[in-house]
């Protein structure tokens, strides 16, 4: 076996997590953005406790070409270990009996991360679902993605600021919320709390800031980055 056993202290990467590593370390962000694949994913947890909470589904949609491919998605419900710990699956409309026949994450990370590829990962807030993510990948594959990523909600702050003018002094609050930033901005809305649902919203975000900054000129991921690296 050439991942981590959960039975014993010994690790080794799987396979894929090694070719994973080989293909972005000496990865480029001069290249156009349309020059990228990219896969928008969300994960619904049991809560949002980092210690003791669990991912419960995963859904993704790949854009290629600056553009949502509906064809070649993923979604997934995972039974959590503590189905004790399942009351806000309310809010993701999942019920007990799909929860508990549902396969457990070990068995599916693999084919998440198989999805994902060399697609670069778009996300609302990734930090934390990347947290969730790699703490799998690390437990049942004995390691991390080296996929570099996109925060859509960091985005948007860059995106605000240069509306507001750089030296603004406005302070107005503003939502962050993924429903709320695609309402502000006349995006078509699905589904919220539901993983695949909100990973087409995401990609729909991200197209939509992409397009906005293109035309202010940026052209790269190296640029991207560069402006979504601003802040308040």
């Amino acid at each position: 076996m050439y991942w981590l056993n959960p039975r014993t202290w010994f690790r080794r990467p799987h396979p894929w997590l090694v070719e994973n590593q080989r293909h972005f370390a000496e990865f480029v962000q001069s290249r156009s953005l349309a020059d990228y694949s990219f896969v928008a994913f969300d994960t619904e947890l049991t809560g949002l406790d980092r210690r003791r909470d669990e991912i419960i589904s995963l859904g993704a949609v790949r854009i290629n070409r600056l553009q949502i491919d509906l064809s070649d998605t993923f979604y997934q419900v995972v039974r959590p270990r503590s189905l004790a710990r399942t009351g806000s699956t309310v809010i993701h409309r999942l019920t007990p009996g799909q929860l508990e026949n549902a396969p457990y994450l070990e068995d599916v990370i693999l084919d998440f991360v198989q999805f994902v590829g060399t697609s670069l990962i778009v996300g609302h807030y990734v930090d934390l679902d990347m947290f969730f993510l790699n703490r799998a990948t690390w437990s049942h594959l004995g390691g991390v993605l080296s996929n570099p990523g996109v925060d859509t909600m960091r985005l948007a702050h860059g995106f605000s600021r240069r509306q507001r003018g750089y030296f603004s002094h406005d302070v107005t609050p503003e939502s962050y919320r993924l429903a709320d930033l695609s309402t502000r901005f006349g995006l078509p809305r699905y589904t919220s709390h539901d993983a695949f649902q909100d990973a087409v919203q995401t990609a729909c975000l991200f197209l939509w800031l992409i397009k906005k900054f293109r035309a202010g000129g940026i052209e790269t991921l190296k640029d991207l980055y560069r402006a979504g690296h601003y802040r308040f």
